[in-house]
């Protein structure tokens, strides 16, 4: 079907309409690892023509989302093995850092704490549901909120960088297996009792065993 379109839709460029579509069909799972998809399905959906369609699908393929096939279509590229690696690693340097640098400052954790135990309710709603896409971006708004804290813009803006690759990580490991969605809860509620104890070792391994279900599930 056909998507309607808005004063506010209107307003944005064609392509990037197409571009924030597509990418979000990817990110959150609707359009998994090795689909086949075609200019004229993604056209349609957004009542645009091909060629804004083509342009989105050539700066998703620059991205590493997908591969364009001349007269076939596009394949959604899977995760692999080697870049979730990277990722997780990524986070675990700067989720680590980020916390040695609260917990060393004067002023209480109590907002932060607050924070952090709120999108946990969310999160707590979404599993509830079982619906894991929501789930794994409040997932990563839980995550991004501890780097943000840490008041380090540049560690903040990285982080940014790997939001959307965490958010389609989550979605890849949780979608077979939403039970987990309860285990998650509890490990990033132990985070949340390590950053309130300032316990920045303590938050280092909680964090470690947390992403190793990440490793596992990605086979490394």
């Amino acid at each position: 079907m056909a998507a309607n379109t808005t004063p506010s839709t209107a307003r944005v460029p064609a392509a990037e309409r197409a571009y924030d579509l597509t990418k979000e069909l990817i990110i959150d799972g609707r359009l998994p690892g090795g689909s086949l998809i075609s200019e004229g399905e993604i056209a349609e959906r957004t009542s645009l023509s091909r060629t804004p369609v083509r342009e989105a699908f050539l700066r998703l393929q620059a991205e590493g989302l997908l591969q364009l096939f001349p007269k076939r279509g596009a394949v959604v590229v899977p995760v692999g093995p080697g870049e979730a690696e990277d990722v997780l690693e990524l986070r675990e340097a700067l989720e680590s850092s980020a916390v040695r640098r609260i917990a060393r400052r004067a002023e209480p954790l109590d907002g932060l704490v607050s924070r952090l135990s709120d999108l946990i309710d969310v999160q707590r709603e979404h599993a509830r549901r079982a619906d894991v896409a929501a789930f794994a971006e409040a997932d990563e708004a839980f995550h991004h909120g501890i780097v943000a804290a840490s008041g380090n813009g540049l560690a903040a803006r990285f982080h940014e960088t790997l939001r959307d690759r965490q958010r389609r990580m989550a979605v890849q490991l949780l979608q077979p297996q939403p039970e987990r969605l309860a285990s998650l809860i509890h490990e990033h509620s132990l985070l949340v009792e390590r950053i309130a104890d300032r316990d920045d070792e303590g938050f280092a391994g909680a964090l470690r065993a947390h992403l190793d279900a990440h490793r596992g599930a990605t086979g490394r």
